[in-house]
Order: structure tokens, then C-alpha cells, then sequence
């Protein structure tokens, strides 16, 4: 990285022609992170999957907005090429909200993930992002005091994410008393218990519980007319009970991927793959399709959001 105190050249957010367009007719625009592309997902199926969550998007009449920072540049809408890049060059970085202006200055590519994603997008003027699960409180936490900045950033950021809830390898219940100290909102779409990513529960509840998008966008009208600290809202979509993960396998999966982190001294950053990797391979890909499953619901779901907060009036 450059040492000399410059600054990046061009605009630190640069946003696609049709991202732009939309914003400025206030067209729904929906913001996608490009980790689970990169990261996520083994190739040649990420760029398919790209491609199928843009399109859901699109259905949905909105305008798909996937984020990542190529050669320095924060993107705000990416084009076939650069999709293609984030799915195929395997030396690309995971980059939060706390290394992009380091990203930027070095001139570095990579994919962003929740922090990421959300602090981009919303520095764009874009309200709804959709994922998959958020990060949160890992387990053990008294002990290594592991915390994801996903908590930190959407306690100050006002975006809408719609996710199915927190990754199950962490702690449920410490995270949710985690964001209720943030004081970030969390809605039950359709439920009153929290979601459990790869599980349609986690056994925890939710307190407050939405039935359909335009009470969503009612909130989030709410939430600007109250003022205060600009908090996230998030949106705990479940995965179908039809296309989760069978509970009693996770169950077993993720006891044996945790006892295999500590026998291997598995720890830090390197922690949440390490597990994620573990339930795909001992659940013969069962715990991959779950996830995209709830992916796709959570990005249809956004869509609809997008739409319902774009009819508000005219300030």
C-alpha cells in the first residue's frame, strides 16, 4: 500500500450507469454482496448463481446493485465482466467496512461482505440490501470475545437487510441481546421466531413480526420520521420448513465441525469458514442448497421491499 498519504484516484464510489439511473428516478434498487460469490460458493456455480439472484431481483422489478471494490474502486453495480472477474479470479480479498480505505488507496480488488456491502450501499442512497446470514456473536464468546462487525456497522447505518437471521454456527441468543444493546430492529417476516440460517428456527422468538412488504416499508417510514441514531432494520426471513437443513444433521454436523475447530486450533477469522466448509462436506451438500434456498427467498423478498419503500411520496 501506498505510503505517501495520496488519496485514490476518481471517485471513491463509482456507480454502474443503470444503478445510477435508477436511483435518480427512484426506481427499487436492491444491494447484493459479492462474498458469496467469491467466497462462498465453488465455481463454476457461483457465477450461475450470480447471475440467478440478479434475475430475481429483476423479476421482482427491481434493480439489482451488486457491490465490490475492483482495482481500487468501490463498485456500486457491477456489468457482466466484472461479475464474471468476482467468480473467477481466486486471489480476490474478503474486504469489510473496516478495509476499504485501504482497499482503495492500494488499488486492491475484492469482494465485500455484510459490512461491506451495507456501508457502500448505503452510502450510495441504496435502502435495501439483500443476503443470506448475518454475522454475529461466535460461541465462547466470554472466553475469546469474538464478534462479527457486521453488528457494529448496521448500528450505524440505516440500511434494510433482509437475511435469515444469523449464521447458526454462532451464538443465536447472544447475538440477538447483542443487537437489541445496538439497538437495531428486528422484524419476523411472517414469524415470530428468529431464523436460524440453514434452519427455518432457531429456537429463539422475535418480538415484533411483519406480514408482508409494505408493512416493512411502513416501518422503515417510521424509523426516518422518529430521527435518532441511524440504526439498520433487519428483515429475519426463514428458509422454507420444506427446504431446510434436516435440524437433527445440522445438529450433529455442527457438534463434530466444533469439536474439529478446537482439536485443530481453529480460531479467529479463520473460525466461520472452517465450520461452514465442515457442515457442506459432512452434510453432502445439503447445509450449500439450504443456503441458497434462503438466499433466493431473501433477495425475492428484498425486491418486494425495494418496491413497496419506492412508492413512498416525494419528499
Amino acid at each position: 500500500m501506498s505510503t505517501d498519504g495520496s488519496a485514490p484516484h476518481g471517485p471513491a464510489i463509482a456507480l454502474s450507469e443503470e444503478v445510477a439511473d435508477a436511483l435518480a428516478r427512484r426506481v427499487p434498487v436492491v444491494a447484493l454482496e459479492s462474498t458469496i460469490i467469491s467466497h462462498g460458493l465453488p465455481r463454476p456455480r457461483n457465477l450461475q448463481v450470480a447471475g440467478e439472484l440478479e434475475e430475481i431481483v429483476r423479476a421482482g422489478g427491481a434493480v439489482p446493485a451488486t457491490v465490490a471494490v475492483l482495482d481500487g474502486v468501490a463498485r456500486v453495480g457491477l456489468d457482466k465482466d466484472q461479475v464474471e472477474r468476482i467468480a473467477q479470479d481466486p486471489s480476490l480479498r474478503k474486504l469489510g467496512f473496516r478495509d476499504l480505505a485501504p482497499a482503495l488507496v492500494s488499488g486492491a480488488s475484492g469482494a465485500t461482505t455484510v459490512s461491506g456491502t451495507a456501508f457502500l450501499a448505503a452510502r450510495a442512497g441504496i435502502r435495501v440490501f439483500g443476503t443470506g446470514g448475518l454475522g454475529g456473536v461466535h460461541r465462547g464468546w466470554v472466553t475469546v470475545q469474538d464478534e462479527s462487525a457486521d453488528l457494529g456497522l448496521l448500528a450505524r447505518t440505516r440500511i434494510t437487510v433482509v437475511c435469515a437471521g444469523v449464521k447458526s454456527i454462532l451464538d443465536v441468543p447472544a447475538t440477538l441481546q447483542r443487537l437489541e444493546t445496538l439497538g437495531v430492529g428486528v422484524l419476523g417476516y411472517g414469524t415470530d421466531r428468529f431464523p436460524g440460517f440453514y434452519l427455518t428456527d432457531s429456537g429463539e422468538p422475535v418480538d415484533w413480526t411483519v406480514r408482508g412488504p409494505e408493512e416493512v416499508a411502513a416501518v422503515m417510514r417510521a424509523q426516518d420520521a422518529l430521527g435518532g441514531h441511524e440504526s439498520a432494520l433487519i428483515v429475519a426471513n426463514p428458509v422454507p420448513r420444506e427446504q431446510q437443513l434436516d435440524p437433527e444433521l445440522h445438529d450433529r454436523v455442527l457438534a463434530e465441525a466444533l469439536t474439529a475447530a478446537g482439536r485443530e486450533g481453529v480460531t479467529g477469522q479463520a473460525i466461520t469458514p472452517f465450520l461452514l466448509a465442515y457442515l457442506t462436506d459432512h452434510t453432502g451438500g445439503a447445509s450449500l442448497e439450504a443456503n441458497l434456498a434462503a438466499v433466493r427467498g431473501n433477495v425475492a423478498v428484498a425486491a418486494a421491499i425495494a418496491t413497496r419503500w419506492a412508492e413512498r411520496p416525494r419528499a
